[in-house]
Order: structure tokens, then sequence, then C-alpha cells
């Protein structure tokens, strides 16, 4: 019915300015079911409902709010000649901004699989791009871009990817919460499951200068014969709970980022992006830095060391002082950036490759291609920053293994280089890729249980 529509309007106004009022009145009389000239918002919902899928739930009360300026429950013609002549204002600036070349066509590329291409033309022009979205009620090209793709919320452990983006509408309904809940119940369950892998990695990190024995069996090994099978869960309390202040202060903090690169709040590129994340992920991670210096602390204790995270916190503060906190800080924050940024550039290299050769009739790629490709993104991002994790890792862990001693950054990448060589800065690596595969596969099962509860789709 929609493309109908706009087959008949171009015909009859051939794009005229001075037409506008023939062609929105079309539109208007095919609302206004009984004829009385208002449209209130049961024939505006069922209009849009008639009209296609291309609407989300809620669209007929942002446009009511929008257009209803007299507050009398109803849409005159004049007020919905208003809301749409500024609602085309917006349309056009989103327009403008994919329009790189300025030949009023549109990134064929990226809009190939939708039916904005009317006339076949294999690109996109002005008139199809208007159309098409003429009533829906996005107000940027950033909302328009997460009405077509949604990534998925997954943990693989190094909470320091670069946020999801949440459309107004999302934060409005408070939809936004309820995903983000939904993947911090789905992190802790992920996280909880492969416990026994993450302890041995820190072990193996912590003690790979004093010894090369330690493998993969016959670290899970000793470490059950150490303190039982319950072990290998050490540290994971403190693992679990840092989830939620972690995610709100670095979500927050991305918002508040990218109000502050982004001028127009319509161009928010990959650098701007990247920016924003990893200014964020500082900000997190400066927040909560202590409780990951008592997951290591946890982790590498002997049994009985520590009879849970307040004793160890308090026994820290003790012997150590308030710096034993933030032991570590600074090479943590070396490693934001490169996790960040390769995440990030490999995660959009995957997507756009999918887009352009595999995408056929959608660009929704199903949760498989987009799990793939978060994964792989992930695990590169871990590659380039794990270095700096073993460095962060020794430093938090250097006065209980040394007897208070205390050793500088550069000192500890010398001592590693000169004992084992390059590969020493990879020890541990092992069981951190092991983990990914079913950590991810226990997020998103978790994550998708948990969403319905919400009432999410």
């Amino acid at each position: 019915m929609l493309l109908w529509m706009q087959g008949f309007a171009l015909e009859a106004v051939a794009c005229q300015d001075d037409d506008d009022y023939l062609r929105y009145g079309i539109l208007f009389e095919d609302l206004d079911r009984n004829g009385d000239g208002v449209v209130d918002i049961i024939e505006l919902q069922e209009g849009l409902r008639n009209w296609g899928s291309a609407f989300d739930p809620n669209s007929e009360e942002i446009i009511f709010k929008s257009g209803d300026t007299n507050d009398d429950l109803g849409l005159d013609f004049g007020e919905f000649m208003q809301y749409l002549q500024d609602h085309e204002k917006k349309m056009r600036l989103a327009f403008n901004s994919l329009d790189k070349n300025n030949d009023g066509m549109s990134l064929f590329s990226f809009f190939k699989n939708f039916s904005m291409d009317t006339d076949g033309s294999m690109t996109v022009d002005w008139d199809e791009w208007k159309y098409y979205f003429l009533l829906h009620p996005a107000k940027n090209v950033t909302e328009i871009i997460h009405f077509w793709k949604r990534s998925t919320l997954i943990d693989i452990g190094e909470s320091i990817a670069i946020p999801d983006e949440f459309t107004e509408q999302e934060k409005q309904s408070g939809d936004w919460w309820k995903r983000l809940v939904s993947a911090g119940i789905a992190s802790a369950v992920a996280r909880t499951f492969t416990a026994p892998l993450d302890r041995l990695k820190v072990m193996m990190q912590v003690h790979s200068l004093k010894s090369r024995k330690m493998r993969l069996i016959s670290g899970l090994e000793q470490l059950v014969k150490e303190g039982g099978i319950f072990s290998l869960w050490r540290g994971n309390g403190v693992n679990v709970l840092k989830i939620a202040p972690e995610t709100a202060l670095k979500v927050g903090a991305y918002e508040q980022y990218k109000k502050l690169l982004s001028f127009d709040g319509v161009h928010l590129g990959i650098l701007e992006r990247f920016i924003s994340g990893s200014l964020a992920g500082v900000t997190a991670q400066t927040c909560i830095y202590p409780m990951e210096v008592l997951k290591t602390r946890l982790a590498i204790g002997k049994t009985g060391e520590y009879s849970g995270i307040i004793d160890c916190g308090k026994k820290l503060l003790k012997q150590e002082g308030v710096r034993s906190f933030f032991k570590g800080y600074t090479p943590n924050l070396l490693g934001i950036v490169p996790y960040a940024g390769i995440d990030l550039a490999v995660y959009e290299v995957l997507k756009n490759y999918w887009l352009e050769n595999y995408s056929g009739n959608s660009v929704n790629p199903g949760i498989m291609i987009l799990v793939g490709c978060s994964t792989l993104s992930n695990t590169c991002g871990q590659l380039a920053s794990f270095p700096v994790n073993l460095i962060r890792t020794h430093m938090q862990a250097s006065a209980l293994m040394e007897k208070g001693k205390t050793t500088s950054m550069i000192r500890l990448i010398q001592e590693i280089y000169t004992k084992e060589g390059k590969l020493g800065f990879y020890r541990g690596f092992t069981p951190n890729i092991i983990k990914v595969l079913p950590a991810v596969g226990i997020g998103c099962v978790a994550y998708e249980k948990v969403k319905s509860l919400f009432g999410l789709t």
C-alpha cells in the first residue's frame, strides 16, 4: 500500500514544491477513515499498520506528540502538513549526510536491499528516500541505521569494547535499560561458567616467570589439588559484581562523550565512536579498577588466605595501603586503545564485507553471523592488548608474589623478554582463547532467555 501511495503521489504531483498541499492531502484522506477532517491516534495507528511493517510499535505516539500542537487529541490537515514539512527538513539533513558526492543519489551499496529503490535505478534518490521515511519518526541518520541493524551484546570477559548505540525511542520507552540488564545477567552467567579458565589464565600469567611447567591440564589439576573443585571459581564473585557499575559507567560516559564530539547530532563516524568508546572505557576502568585488583588477588590467593571480598580488601588496605588498589593501572589504560580500536575496526570490516557480498534480500545477517563477527573482532582485540594485560596482572600481584617488592612496568617488560622472549607476553593466552566459544554460546543463549522475560524482541 505504501509503495502504491508513493507511485501515485509521484505521478500526480510531479515533485513540485507548490503541490505539497495535494500530495499531503492524499495521505491525509487515506488516514482520515471517518472523513471528519481530523486524524485521531487510532486512525493513525491503523493507517501506519496498513501501509507496511516499516514502522515501530510506538510510531503513532511519537508523530502525535510532535504534530498535535494544540493538544486536542487529533491532527487536523494544517497540523499534519506542518509536521510533514518539518520532518522533510530532518530527512534532507540525513540524506545529505549520506550523499557524499552531492549527486542527489544515496549510497546504494548500503540501501540496495530495501524497497526504497522503487524505480530499479540501483540508487536511492531524494524522492525515494523522502517517501520511504515520510511518516517514520526518525530524527537523523543514526536512528535510521538502527532501524535496519542491531548488534548482539556478548561478553567474553573483557568489558572494554565500545558500547552499543541506543535510539531515542529505546531511551524513551525504557527498552535500553532492559537490554543492559539482560546483557548483564547473561554476562554473569557466561563468566561463571568460564571462571575456571579465567582463573587458570591469571595463574599462568602470574607464575610464568617463576616456572614454565604450568600448562592447561596440569594447571587445572594443580588448582583442584590445592583448594578443591570450588577453588576454580575463586575471584569470580567480584568479577560478576563489577559488571553492573562498569556497564552503567561506560554507557553513561559514552553518551556524554558522543554529545561532546558530535556537534549537530547527525554526524558520528567511526573515529568519533572510537574516541568516545575509548574515553568511556578509561572512565569506567578508573572507577572500578580496585575491583580488578581484588579479583586478581583472590584468584592467586591460597586456600584460607582470604575469607571473601571484604576481607581481601581490608588486608590489602592494612598491609599495602591505598596505592595497592591501583597497581597496574597504567598498563590497564594502555590496553584500552588497541583493544577498542582493533575490535571496532575488525567488526566494521567484517560487517561491511558481509553487506556487500552476502546480504541477498535482507541486511539482517542473523544471530550466527553477528556472533561470529563479534567473536572474531573481540579475539583480535584481545590478541593486540594481551601483552599489556599480562603486565597489568603481574603488577597487581607483584607485592603478594615477591613479598612486598614492587617492580616497575619497564623493569617487568625487560624481565619477561629476557627470561621467556616474545612468547612470554602471551603466557595464559591459550585458556583465554578456549573460553571464548563457550562464553559466547552461553552468553547468547542466556541473553535471549532473559530478554524474553522483559518482553523484548
